[in-house]
């Protein structure tokens, strides 16, 4: 019975390996970004294309008002001003709804928009679940994750597995390096 039990977890960490990598490859750099239409905090249904012509930080984080989380939001706060002088604008996306949003909107007094994705299609679209497994539960969360999307629509970075402190700078960086190139 145990030697079935240890197959089967063998297996199964195989698929969930596979899958992983799968996500992994489904974005590819230089392709258009998955669309979104979605409402922010204020209730307005926001897409893409209201950004096109501007570079786009689109980040996933787990839930509003959580440690790493809000490390994470008041980084890309603080460094709002140089990343819009850079043309750029940030929208977080994550499950919780506009209220919640709302509140750590106002907590934290955040200068850029939150996405409510409480169906998940736009997790989904970005492939940003992932299996957790703390003190022996296993659940299914958003990994912090970042998308770079150029002015015109296309995924230009993707940053998967991110630590919150420093993120907004690294991002700041990057895009420096990606206009440059363009």
């Amino acid at each position: 019975m145990k030697k079935a039990i240890s197959i089967l977890s063998i297996l199964l960490f195989a698929c969930v390996s596979l899958i992983s990598q799968e996500r992994v490859e489904t974005l590819r750099l230089n392709e258009k970004a998955p669309e979104i239409k979605s409402q922010i905090q204020t209730g307005e249904t926001i897409s893409l294309s209201n950004y096109e012509g501007k570079w786009v930080v689109l980040y996933f984080y787990p839930k509003d008002d959580t440690p790493g989380c809000t490390i994470e939001a008041c980084s890309f706060r603080d460094d709002f001003d140089k990343l819009k002088e850079i043309n750029a604008v940030v929208l977080g996306v994550s499950a919780d709804d506009k209220d919640s949003h709302n509140a750590f909107i106002k907590k934290f007094d955040l200068n850029f928009d939150l996405i409510s994705d409480t169906n998940k299609e736009i997790v989904n679209a970005y492939n940003v679940m992932k299996e957790y497994d703390i003190d022996g539960e296993k659940f299914m969360g958003i990994e912090r994750s970042t998308f770079i999307i150029a002015p015109d629509g296309t995924l230009a970075h993707i940053y998967r597995g991110v630590k919150a402190k420093g993120h907004s700078q690294e991002v700041y960086n990057k895009l420096k390096e990606l206009q440059k190139k363009k």
